[in-house]
């Protein structure tokens, strides 16, 4: 949905890190009394003590962040932009989110218009104390180990097994027939959840330029993700079944208990709402049959992506109808612009740049199809 940023970019922060306080000694007790009573030698004892706490002074740290002024032990979360329907859009995103909410750590949404990625190429990924964390799975385990906010605490061994089996189900089965229908109805996605990509993207290019760039681009890159992945390669009505069957077990594993593991949410909870999610709160002048089964065949389901939205997200109205990524911090008093013209200058050449690279890359993206169908068609020929 966004231009790639290159790492190389991105920021480096230098901060100096403090000399530490020397506690007086005898010694230098005995140095200072016999500076002042005027002597030559104690003032020379005072100018080594002093070289040798600025030789023992402590190297530069350097910072490679986006955020270069972070505050100590604060998450800085970096995900795609909020939607009318839902926080987010990625299944991934709207995890890291929910499990931060759910384990009461202080975090903070950093407003990047989805320009940054991870050094894996990847959102979502963290922030912390000036070091980077990537991936959903790795963010969860680093920050449980790093604040001891482990909400599968209460779990047996055994829980823990079934509950890593059941995500593994959803990450790596349900999650990819959703992804699938994304790819095959690109123009549904942006109907159905109601994408504003100019706000999605911090620009003013036109959105007309940017759906048609949204749709040929991401279904295409999209469908061939979906068909290395191995879901792709199935017939439509065979992955719709896939995932029916997926929503069925998830059914029965709820039951009627409030959450899968009883009275209080845990990680597996955490995963299925940040799925189920999507399908639930996609508009209905959209077709998406797996939506329609879950509201007939699975209504526990549906029940739980309600409990965790009101256990999670108390702020959801505000979040999807102002679109805010921090509705749930206070808000600072509004600073005082200035330079407008110089910095309306400035975005208006920015804006031409993308437009530019975005008629660049679709024009790239039509010739790599065109090449592709010559190559599908020798490969065809040559078969017969």
């Amino acid at each position: 949905m966004a231009t790639e940023v290159d790492n190389k970019q991105n920021p480096v922060v230098e901060e100096t890190a403090p000399v530490e306080k020397k506690e007086d000694t005898p010694a230098t007790a005995a140095a200072g009394e016999e500076q002042k009573t005027g002597e030559g030698g104690g003032q020379n004892n005072a100018d080594n003590h002093t070289e040798a706490a600025a030789a023992k002074a402590e190297p530069p740290v350097k910072y490679s962040v986006h955020k270069t002024n972070f505050d100590k032990d604060v998450v800085y979360l970096y995900q795609f932009s909020r939607t009318p329907l839902l926080p987010s859009l990625s299944p991934y995103c709207l995890k890291v989110e929910t499990w931060l909410r759910l384990a009461g750590l202080k975090y903070e949404n950093v407003d990047h218009k989805t320009k940054y990625r991870s050094k894996k190429g990847l959102l979502p990924f963290i922030e912390l104390n000036g070091e980077e964390i990537a991936d959903s799975a790795i963010i969860i385990k680093e920050l449980t180990q790093k604040f001891n906010q482990d909400i599968d605490a209460g779990l047996t061994q055994e829980q823990k097994n079934i509950a890593h089996a059941t995500v593994s189900m959803i990450e790596n089965h349900l999650v990819w027939v959703l992804f699938w229908w994304r790819t095959k109805f690109p123009e549904s996605v942006l109907k159905g959840y109601k994408v504003n990509l100019q706000h999605a993207l911090g620009t003013r290019i036109p959105n007309g330029i940017l759906n048609f760039f949204f749709k040929f681009s991401y279904g295409r890159k999209g469908s061939k993700k979906v068909k290395a992945q191995g879901m792709g390669v199935h017939k439509p009505e065979e992955i719709e079944e896939f995932g029916k069957h997926d929503l069925k077990v998830l059914s029965d594993m709820l039951a009627d208990k409030p959450f899968f593991f009883g009275d209080e949410p845990t990680t597996l909870d955490v995963v299925s709402f940040a799925v189920l999610s999507q399908l639930h709160f996609i508009s209905k002048d959209v077709n998406l049959p797996l939506r329609d089964f879950m509201s007939a065949s699975c209504p526990n389901l549906v029940g739980h992506v309600s409990r965790m939205k009101e256990r999670c997200f108390p702020d959801w109205d505000e979040i999807c109808t102002k679109l805010d990524l921090n509705a749930h911090l206070p808000k600072p008093e509004p600073e005082a612009k200035e330079g407008k013209e110089g910095e309306t200058e400035k975005k208006t050449e920015q804006e031409s740049a993308e437009t530019e690279k975005i008629e660049k890359e679709l024009e790239k993206d039509k010739s790599d199809e065109k090449t592709e169908k010559v190559e599908e068609n020798k490969e065809k020929e040559e078969s017969k």
